[in-house]
């Protein structure tokens, strides 16, 4: 028996496929499903079952056409009531494979309530538990992702299921979904693979004496998730489609200006390269594996987008993160905004500087107005003690009481990365940032404490 793991680090999920025999079991597949069905076919294992823990929140399932592609059997738990054909899991009711696997699904409610854990037997022995976002390594599902008014029945009926899967051998090894990265966590301690026994062990998630207990510690300290979660759980439910097309037309600075106030720009070069000059109004995230994520944050869901990317960038990359969380309606893409060709007047810019620099016009009191768009669990984990706060997602609908428009606003993350998207949302509302584009709020502490940057 094997299982190979599929991860995609910026939604902090993994894929599993167990195979035996040649026959393999998919668990939780994301929507772009070539990768998993390209390496069965290369591995030569036949796909026979395909099984989804839960409607996910955090991506637009590829089970249904991954079931399709390898015909397979689907599996989802019986009580999500999804609006396609399935295979319904029920509670400790066994669904036989082929090469001697048995698949028991176990109801595990919590993180959402129709929530099934599936624990594989080879010749009626337990070999794997797929956790879903019930159980995870160093930690457990969240239960506020279907609001707060739900979170603490969810989270009752999470102590139940973790003290249920606890009770199963200590060596059967533990493959949940979500791990580290992944906002599907309670705690950002969450890791990768596990055994029940050293879950017992060592998980806080597992420590708690009774339900009310376990309630409180998971609650306390959650951080914010994405928007775009809210649209997830209705798309899976109602069926997933395939990923759309993965073409797109070349557009020049020129078409995007007559597009102006239909599409969001979407500027992923690199943050240096949208800070020297972009077009006016866009939104800087860099391509990286979080890119994703952020876009769909940031942007009111299914909004057309225009990509803007420096030539060497990968196009399809973009896209793919795009639709793993249902943004399907890319436009075009810009590759030749060049600013050395451009007039000063076509591309708006902003200025950066590394932490020394700030932190020596902090000592010099030229900074006027700073703003740290951490998280709050940043924020409360150290601040400079000026300044605003405000998490850069939260710029989409308010800017900070008291940050003035007439004086340039410094904006500071801990690496560059989110300062520069909200630099883009500045701009909008009509302020001019000045962005620590390499380094942050970190560096500028210890630089203020004596230490040295980072």
């Amino acid at each position: 028996m094997d299982i190979a793991a599929f991860r995609t680090p910026g939604l902090g999920d993994t894929t599993y496929l167990l195979t035996h025999e040649g026959v393999g079991i998919l668990v939780d597949p994301q929507r772009d499903v070539d990768r998993f069905i390209d390496f069965a076919d290369g591995a030569g294992i036949r796909i026979g079952h395909v099984l989804e823990t839960h409607l996910h929140n955090d991506y637009v399932s590829g089970g249904r056409e991954a079931a399709r592609r390898s015909r397979a059997q689907l599996v989802l738990p019986a009580a999500a009531g999804a609006a396609f054909e399935h295979v319904p899991a029920f509670h400790l009711e066994d669904l036989e494979a082929e090469a001697q696997l048995t698949i028991r699904p176990i109801h595990t409610p919590g993180h959402t309530p129709e929530h099934v854990s599936y624990l594989v037997l080879l010749d009626r022995r337990p070999v794997a538990l797929f956790s879903g976002g019930s159980l995870l390594a160093g930690s457990a599902g969240r239960t506020d992702l279907l609001g707060p008014a739900r979170a603490g029945q969810l989270g009752v009926l999470q102590f139940g299921s973790l003290q249920r899967l606890a009770a199963l051998p200590d060596e059967v090894p533990l493959y949940p979904t979500h791990g580290a990265g992944s906002f599907c966590s309670a705690s950002l301690a969450s890791r990768g693979t596990s055994t029940i026994g050293h879950e017992k062990a060592f998980n806080p998630a597992l420590a708690h004496r009774d339900a009310a207990e376990f309630v409180r510690a998971q609650l306390a300290g959650l951080q914010p998730y994405p928007t775009y979660y809210a649209a997830m759980g209705p798309i899976n439910v109602l069926g997933p489609q395939p990923m759309p097309a993965q073409t797109v037309p070349s557009l020049s600075e020129r078409d995007v200006r007559t597009l102006a106030n239909r599409v969001w720009v979407v500027d992923a070069r690199p943050r240096e390269r949208f800070a020297a000059g972009h077009i006016p109004g866009s939104i800087g995230i860099e391509l990286d594996e979080q890119f994703g994520v952020w876009a769909g944050w940031i942007l009111p869901f299914g909004s057309p987008i225009v990509l803007v990317l420096d030539p060497g960038q990968d196009l399809a990359e973009a896209m793919v993160q795009l639709a793993r969380i249902g943004f399907d309606d890319v436009r075009g893409v810009v590759q030749d905004l060049d600013p050395l060709n451009r007039t000063p007047e076509s591309l708006a810019a902003f200025k950066t500087v590394d932490v020394s620099e700030a932190a020596d016009a902090l000592r010099r009191g030229l900074v006027r107005q700073i703003l740290d768009v951490r998280s709050p669990g940043e924020w409360d984990a150290g601040h400079l003690g000026v300044g605003f706060h405000t998490y850069v997602p939260d710029l989409v609908d308010r800017v900070p009481d008291g940050l003035s428009p007439d004086e340039p606003v410094w904006v500071a993350c801990a690496s560059g990365y989110r300062a520069t998207i909200a630099a883009g949302l500045l701009e909008r509302a009509g302020f001019r940032p000045i962005v620590v584009s390499r380094g942050g709020i970190p560096d500028l502490m210890r630089l203020a404490s004596g230490g040295q940057a980072a």
